[in-house]
């Protein structure tokens, strides 16, 4: 055979090496530091080597399966948050605009704002003007369409500005940090009833 079709080095062969540095380091520093101390012949046997080898990497693993477990607990915690916060809170949100005709938003709206549910009743006010928008054909729903498309969709009206204010107010309460009141209600209830006119 040529000198070429045999093997010079090996993975297998550098982490031996390096284990049989590590442990002449480690017999040099305990020997320098414990001089007169000798330990028992039963210490150098090979089975005790390889169930101290066998521990070790079985706690290392152990260790990796619980840095894994924390990381995917911690993971599911943020997304879990993140998906909460980008979730309205009422049950009017997970209703599309074909769901509900927009008389049946305008009385979901004052149902919510009876009962002091200000943002929501907002909300059903803005979905009641998005179901005016598709019923007309000026902006056919599409669940991905942002507010921002709204506005520009609602340019060409005659009169936009009711709904600028209706979409406007969503955005602010829902993306925004404005609070729901009364008064932004009574501001969005006078918006929608120019659209209803």
């Amino acid at each position: 055979m040529s000198e070429s079709s045999f093997e010079k080095t090996n993975l297998s062969w550098q982490l031996g090496q390096l284990q049989q540095r590590v442990e002449e380091w480690w017999e040099l520093k305990t020997a320098q530091n414990i001089p007169n101390v000798k330990l028992p012949s039963w210490f150098d046997s090979p089975i005790l080597w390889a169930i101290a080898k066998a521990a070790f990497w079985l706690i290392l693993a152990l260790l990796a399966v619980w840095a894994s477990w924390q990381i995917w607990q911690l993971s599911r915690f943020y997304i879990h948050n993140f998906k909460k916060r980008n979730q309205t809170t009422d049950g009017s949100a997970k209703q599309t605009i074909k769901d509900l005709s927009v008389a049946e938003w305008f009385l979901r709206s004052q149902k919510l704002q009876q009962q002091g549910k200000y943002r929501q009743a907002c909300r059903c006010l803005y979905m009641a003007a998005l179901q005016r928008l598709n019923d007309t054909g000026t902006a056919i729903d599409q669940p991905s369409r942002t507010d921002g498309e709204y506005l520009q969709l609602i340019e060409q009206l005659p009169q936009p500005a009711p709904y600028e204010t209706l979409i406007k107010i969503h955005q602010q309460l829902y993306f925004g940090n404005r609070e729901a009141s009364v008064s932004t209600f009574e501001e969005c209830q006078q918006a929608y009833q120019q659209i209803k006119d």
